[in-house]
């Protein structure tokens, strides 16, 4: 592997990374997940959104730091 080639496992990580914290924001800073879940009539879970969505988006935006600090140090 040449020093400027990034582990497969390394672009795997950043990208499902990167997909859920913007899945997440999406779903935080927008109503598409109030829309949702009351069109379904799951309207009674939206108090504990905060709960699962926050951590959500903290535990993503780590696997995306995490995998940027990993790529940055293979090169």
């Amino acid at each position: 592997m040449s020093e400027r080639e990034t582990h497969p496992k390394d672009d795997r990580l950043l990208k499902y990374g990167l997909i859920g914290t913007v899945l997440v924001a999406l779903c935080c800073f927008t109503p598409v997940l109030l829309v949702l879940l009351g069109a379904v009539g799951l309207s009674g879970m939206l108090g504990w959104l905060d709960f699962v969505l926050l951590p959500a988006l903290a535990v993503f935006v780590g696997i995306t730091l995490y995998a940027l600090w990993r790529r940055q140090r293979r090169t």
